[in-house]
């Protein structure tokens, strides 16, 4: 869930041959704003390394991908509203968000809604098309296209309509309370009617429209830069949009290198041919490495962030499931109890992370009425051990569980590549082994990444980042074929009381209400384990110390933008 309460309360020689591996920096700009004479002293481009090439740069996306690819997205984008770093809704393109009791969010008493918003005036697309109204109304058509599987889950699939009174009104009319109707962010995209639209009216063939190229190399935005150029496999250049919302930015010209090697990384910010750097590249041993090197020379500053929830999903297909004693809730738990969590948070954040025996943090107000209710499985292999048994698993002469025929219960522990994911996949599988299980580590690749169907149909369990929005573990986030694999209920687990829940939670405006629902999906969680929440893991984002903007992200919740404010970042004089 995004909030409770309705937001209307909202070596010199090896860093030097690194740092060449990346393209050299397009010219700078001659052009000023208003036409005025170019500066005398031409500006840098602000380098920025993301961790791969994304498949698209739009905010909202019609074809599924991991989470870690959309980095680069608010740098092309605006929506209606966006989420700042206290994880609270702000105002974007609107003039304001909808109020709760006013016309401008309105409760029926039927269980409908409607939220209106009015368009700041002399909004421009990066083509110079002025924005209308009529563009978010063609945006909800294409995203609740059934055939592009992304319009079920909330909220475009509680939207009965969005309509344009006017060219600077949008109205979403929804089919049941939505709480977080002023939470949209990436889900109040609008797209351009005057490019996509024709296309979409003859549309014969989802793929072919998802692979235009207009969702790459010739994007049209409304964000802080439009895309002047996309390298494939190199980098994405682009420029300071003079008409933005919030006033041309003051660095002129971008450019993003898909750098995923973590050393890589380093040497080109200690080089300064790499100015930031987004995670998840970086894990908190880089950030330390490159602090004690800038202690020396106050060379950069490293950020850490700590709201990126890491949980473990377990397979739950039985026909694609590793081994079926993961299917058996006893042998769950046992496993939860093989988790090393504590070390893992030592280890690999440094203790500036913190661990957490359920989706929601354990920094919220209300989380006492939470820890009152749920199932907590600190690290104890004796009682694995005991449920193991229990469930007629005993250990083999190698110390691995075997069932009554005599297999070892022998699954892997899968994560995305990149030393960060898989030191923490490796800490995991350690104290599984320890416990008595036959846990082997498995790493998905860079290429695999994009494949939703991979990733959903990993056998065993896999680490992931993100997603505690307790939503996504409903059934209609279950990801298949018939919606093309998007869902970010990988594991397939499905429980018909906690469908109830979470279906209630969704329509409840009142906060206690809200929390009590939270607690009850909570405890089904952890009564019958479909993922074992990890920890809170910590962003680790550098910039060297000619760069002035950056923000830390602290809020309760995985944010996914670590360029905000990007249009007011600077150079240092």
């Amino acid at each position: 869930m995004r909030n409770v309460v309705p937001p209307l309360m909202l070596c010199v020689a090896a860093v030097l041959a690194l740092a060449a591996c990346g393209p050299a920096a397009p010219a700078p700009s001659a052009r000023e704003a208003g036409g005025q004479a170019a500066p005398t002293a031409p500006q840098r481009t602000l380098v920025l390394a993301i961790r791969a090439e994304p498949p698209n740069i739009a905010a909202k996306h019609i074809v599924d991908f991991s989470g870690s690819l959309r980095r680069p997205a608010h740098l092309f984008n605006a929506t209606l509203e966006f989420i700042d770093e206290r994880a609270i809704p702000q105002a974007y393109l609107a003039e304001a968000l909808p109020q709760l009791n006013t016309d401008t969010w309105r409760v029926f008493p039927d269980g409908r809604m409607e939220t209106t918003y009015k368009l700041k005036p002399n909004l421009t697309w990066h083509d110079g098309t002025p924005l209308t109204a009529e563009d978010f109304v063609f945006a909800w058509r294409v995203y609740a296209t059934p055939a592009f599987g992304v319009g079920t889950s909330p909220p475009t699939g509680l939207m009965d309509e969005v309509a344009a009174p006017d060219p600077r009104t949008v109205v979403i009319r929804w089919r049941a309370l939505y709480p977080d109707a002023v939470s949209l962010d990436r889900h109040g995209q609008p797209l351009p009617r005057h490019i996509l639209g024709e296309r979409f009216r003859d549309l014969d063939d989802p793929v072919a429209f998802t692979g235009l190229p207009f969702w790459t190399s010739e994007y049209v935005g409304l964000g802080p830069y439009r895309m002047t150029g996309w390298e494939p496999g190199a980098f994405i250049t682009g420029e300071a949009f003079q008409g933005y919302v919030f006033g041309r930015p003051k660095i002129d010209k971008i450019e993003l290198r898909f750098i995923s090697d973590p050393q890589t990384a380093v040497a080109n910010i200690l080089a300064e041919a790499v100015h930031f750097a987004t995670d998840p590249i970086l894990s908190i041993t880089e950030g330390q490495v490159l602090e004690q090197r800038w202690a020396q020379n106050q060379g950069g500053t490293v950020l850490y962030s700590a709201a990126a929830f890491r949980t473990s999903l377990f397979q739950l297909r039985p026909e694609h499931v590793e081994h079926p004693a993961l299917l058996d809730v006893r042998v769950r738990r046992a496993v939860a109890h093989g988790i090393d969590r504590a070390t893992a948070v030592e280890v690999l954040t440094a203790g500036k992370g913190f661990p957490t025996d359920t989706m929601t943090s354990p920094r919220e107000a209300f989380y006492a009425e939470i820890a009152r209710v749920i199932q907590t499985y600190p690290y104890d292999p004796r009682r694995a051990q005991q449920l193991m048994e229990g469930a007629g698993f005993n250990k083999g002469a190698d110390g691995f569980f075997v069932g009554p025929d005599g297999r070892p219960v022998r699954f892997s522990v899968a994560s995305s590549s990149g030393s960060r994911n898989e030191s923490e996949v490796a800490t995991y599988a350690d104290g599984l082994k320890r416990a008595g299980f036959d846990a082997t580590q498995r790493i998905v690749t860079a290429a695999q990444i994009n494949d939703p169907q991979l990733r959903a149909l990993l056998p065993g369990m896999q680490v992931r980042g993100g997603q505690n929005e307790h939503r996504r573990y409903a059934s209609a986030e279950i990801p298949g074929p018939e919606n093309r694999w998007f869902g970010d209920n990988r594991g397939g687990w499905s429980n018909a009381e906690y469908d109830r829940l979470n279906e209630a939670f969704l329509n409840a405006l009142d906060r206690s209400e809200r929390v009590r629902l939270i607690a009850e999906m909570e405890r089904i969680l952890t009564t019958e384990v479909p993922l074992i929440p990890n920890y809170f893991d910590v962003y680790t984002t550098p910039h060297v110390a000619l760069l002035r903007g950056p923000v830390a992200r602290d809020g309760l919740v995985d944010w996914d933008n670590p360029f905000m404010y990007v249009h007011k970042w600077e150079w240092r004089s």
